[in-house]
């Protein structure tokens, strides 16, 4: 056990029961008259650079939880996995209408955000790499908190749609494209009871795209897809699990750029870091690790011979085999 994980693990717990720092601070650092006993200011400092106040709020928030504190020193690895398990039962139902609600808040101001930069690139006012208004100027244009902000600002970030730089401030990324794209896409994603939807629209792009990639396939983005295919290779004969699924992914999103339609393209890079985050399993053993690697060289093989059918087929067939892989739910 480290003690340096401290930081990152009350991290991992504060998103896991869906709290700001604020609300983080008033549920577990708040005396008797409910006076916080820490700044959000040092707080916040603790979370991200440690100090000698860490333990102390560690211990605070294990008791109240009744948890044992040394769990809050394992690898975050290891922690963010079983975070959810290791909370008591009593925690979970505190924060799960908390959670409800707040999920729906953050869904309605990602659509709003996305709209509101979207209608700025199109009005000609911004364009990618341009910074982005600082927080407390956003937040009062749109009516909501800087907490609130932050957090949506964050799920653009992870969707690869701004950059947010430390001391520097937040940008639009490279891929404008996105914000045309992705507020249907989140939309699902935040609804849980859609996720069959959005992996059925997934599977069909996936489909589409590798019968497109047959057919459209440029020199450039034939020697990209072999790169990849090599690194599959690699990851495969090695074992390497994180390796071929992070290449996997690649290999994907590769296909999808192969087919020449952006919007494809656009579709399949944002619902592909969505359902990142989402499946709860991956690869379970090494058999199932051979199964994808000779489905990936079997659609790879088509689309280098300029099979349309075939390579729409086998993907077909491993968009099917791979429902039984990953739990999304």
């Amino acid at each position: 056990m480290n003690p340096a994980n401290k930081k990152e693990n009350l991290r991992l717990l504060r998103n896991e029961l869906g709290l700001t720092q604020k609300e983080f601070i008033e549920r577990f650092l708040s005396c008797g008259a409910e006076k916080p006993t820490m700044s959000i200011a040092t707080y916040s400092n603790l979370e991200s650079k440690g100090g000698a106040r860490l333990g102390e709020v560690v211990l605070s928030v294990a008791e109240q939880l009744g948890m044992d504190s040394m769990l809050l020193s394992m690898p975050p690895e290891e922690f963010a996995e079983r975070v959810r398990a290791l909370l008591p039962p009593s925690a979970a139902r505190d924060t799960e209408s908390q959670g409800t609600a707040k999920k729906g808040n953050i869904n309605h101001l990602v659509n709003r955000l996305t709209t509101y930069f979207a209608e700025q690139m199109f009005d000609h006012r911004l364009k990618k790499g341009d910074r982005i208004e600082p927080d407390r100027v956003l937040a009062e244009k749109l009516g909501v908190g800087r907490s609130a902000l932050r957090e949506a600002m964050k799920v653009l970030e992870i969707l690869g749609m701004v950059d947010i730089r430390p001391g520097q401030g937040s940008y639009i990324s490279n891929r404008e494209a996105d914000f045309f794209i992705v507020p249907l896409s989140w939309s699902l994603f935040l609804n849980g009871n859609q996720i069959d939807s959005i992996v059925e629209v997934r599977n069909l792009l996936e489909v589409e795209a590798a019968g497109l990639a047959a057919e459209n396939i440029t020199e450039e983005n034939r020697n990209h897809l072999h790169d990849i295919s090599h690194r599959l290779h690699r990851s495969y004969m090695e074992k390497d699990f994180k390796g071929f699924l992070d290449a996997d992914l690649a290999f994907h999103i590769c296909i999808a750029k192969c087919s020449g339609n952006q919007v494809i393209y656009s579709m399949i890079q944002t619902i592909s870091n969505l359902m990142r985050h989402v499946s709860k399993s991956g690869m379970m053993d090494e058999n199932q690790l051979q199964d994808i690697y000779e489905e990936h060289q079997k659609i790879y093989g088509l689309i280098l011979a300029g099979d349309e059918k075939g390579a729409s087929l086998a993907m077909e067939a491993h968009m099917e085999k791979s429902l039984g892989r990953y739990d999304y739910r």
